[in-house]
């Protein structure tokens, strides 16, 4: 590593920062941005056209027939609907922000504008044929072209979202930021998002008064300079972000300075932490009462067509799988018979909605006796006391460690998604007795259902420290959406394969 100091600014290469330079020096910036833009423009304009030569293909030429033959199949006429449409299209998609930087690499949001985008690019036609009775296409070719873009273009657009993550491993396409305030709440920002590469930003470091510049803070970041310093640290480092943490500003009137002074600067965004609202995960609502706005916490996270969207999910899934592994589930009950003496489902009390208690289902995977087994060593109790999971258990039955590493023994717990006690996807299940690790978070936790899987399990499950636990629960809670749910089923499938943190 090297270290420079001149003037204000404390600066540290370490290798990280070596390749955002040399990225930076190989390809500008924003020669970066436009390149990404210009292969999103691309990818859209092919799947947009592959979807519509697709539902053509079958609307016309295969054997399928889903519609009388209520139109004229000319392949001229309809190539030039789809050359007509595409640019429309691609406008739609600018209007809504698709290709905003600000709002790309966004994950779940994206997919969810490009659905917007796809429906009402779909809609206009519908609206363009109903206003020019002239204008007439199959209405088959038009809902398959409807669901292959959203389709097509979702999958295009989560490849090249995973080159640009790739990319961002050798510095590319990283914003630079700096961290105001360095208290708690001001490290616990720069952790997080240092530690999360897709989310794009490359801490350079902290502004903060009460440290003197160089003070090294974490292993990598330092206290560059001071509030009165701004100017001079976002040319120096080239800072694209400036992330207050609200809590560590002590001044109202000094946070209003800040955005006056970059909250409109071109180049520059002020992005502030949310303090209080941090806490608050269920969402917030303004309302006025005698012309005096005031914020309202919303007593449930989800609510009206969220909540709908979830039930449905949770229902088609639930019941398929049920019918597709009974027979396995009946096998295991078998296997757990044969192997031990005991009951075959184990009963969990875990805390529910509202701060209900229920009772989980799983496959016993332990022996009947295992508290007696377990007073034998006692450097496992204090393990169990402190992270609520052995890694290496001693009660589990032989069958218990199959099933535990396969993730099997969870499969009961559809029948509590059934009694809606439960969700596919969500926080994870907790005990009464686990509350307290939430601290100030737990009345968050309370205001959806557990689930079965969630950002918990896809990221390390037992591997995981309790503290991070509580992070990604609360990240589900705050950030949740349909999309969310679906992209976190699929990535339970190659989670639960690898077998990470199962024990």
């Amino acid at each position: 590593m090297e270290s420079t100091q001149s003037g204000v600014g404390f600066y540290v290469e370490t290798p990280l920062k070596a390749k955002i330079r040399k990225a930076s020096e190989s390809v500008p910036k924003h020669v970066q941005w436009r390149l990404y833009t210009a292969s999103l423009v691309l990818i859209d304009v092919l799947m947009i056209g592959l979807a519509f030569r697709l539902a053509y293909y079958i609307r016309f030429e295969s054997s399928i027939i889903l519609f009388s033959q209520d139109s004229d199949p000319n392949f001229l006429y309809y190539r030039l609907i789809v050359a007509i449409l595409i640019p429309v299209w691609l406008g739609i998609f600018l209007i809504l922000g698709l290709y905003d930087r600000q709002r790309l690499l966004g994950g779940t949001k994206e997919y969810s504008m490009v659905f917007n985008g796809t429906t009402i690019g779909m809609m206009l036609l519908i609206a363009v044929g109903f206003l020019n009775p002239e204008f007439i296409f199959a209405r088959a070719w038009l809902l398959l072209a409807w669901i292959f873009s959203f389709i097509f273009i979702a999958i295009g657009r989560f490849i090249l979202r995973r080159i640009i993550y790739l990319f961002r491993s050798r510095g590319y396409y990283l914003s630079s930021a700096l961290v105001i305030g360095a208290n708690n709440e001001g490290l616990s920002l720069a952790e997080q998002l240092a530690g999360w590469r897709a989310s794009g930003f490359h801490i350079m470091g902290f502004v903060d008064k009460k440290f003197p510049i160089g003070t090294q803070l974490t292993e990598d970041l330092y206290v560059l300079g001071r509030v009165d310093d701004l100017d001079e640290l976002i040319a120096r480092y080239d800072v694209e972000e400036l992330i207050l943490a609200s809590s560590a500003i002590s001044s109202r009137d000094r946070m209003l300075d800040i955005f006056q002074r970059y909250g409109i600067a071109n180049g520059v965004n002020v992005r502030m932490s949310s303090g209080l609202y941090e806490i608050i995960t269920t969402g917030l609502t303004v309302k006025e009462f005698a012309y005096v706005p005031l914020v309202g916490v919303n007593k449930v996270r989800l609510t009206g067509v969220d909540e709908v969207l979830k039930f449905i999910l949770d229902i088609l899934i639930t019941i398929t799988a049920l019918i597709l592994l009974g027979p396995i589930m009946l096998v295991i009950c078998l296997l757990i018979k044969i192997d031990t003496r005991g009951p075959i489902i184990h009963k969990r009390r875990v805390m529910g909605m509202h701060g209900q208690e229920f009772d989980a289902f799983k496959f016993r995977t332990m022996c009947e006796d295992g508290d007696e087994i377990l007073a034998k060593y006692p450097e496992l109790r204090e393990e169990l006391a402190n992270n609520f999971k052995l890694k290496v258990d001693p009660r589990v039955t032989r069958v218990g460690q199959i099933l535990r590493k396969t993730s099997l023994d969870e499969l009961p717990q559809l029948i509590n998604v059934l009694k809606r006690e439960m969700s596919l996807v969500g926080p994870r299940i907790i005990t009464p007795a686990e509350v307290e690790k939430y601290e100030k978070w737990d009345l968050n936790l309370m205001t959806v259902r557990p689930g079965i899987t969630g950002l918990w399990q896809v990221s390390g499950r037992s591997d995981v420290t309790y503290d991070e636990r509580v992070r990604l629960d609360m990240h589900y809670i705050r950030n949740w959406s349909i999309w969310l749910d679906i992209q976190l089923l699929f990535q339970t499938i190659p989670a639960v394969l690898k077998r990470r943190g199962a024990y």
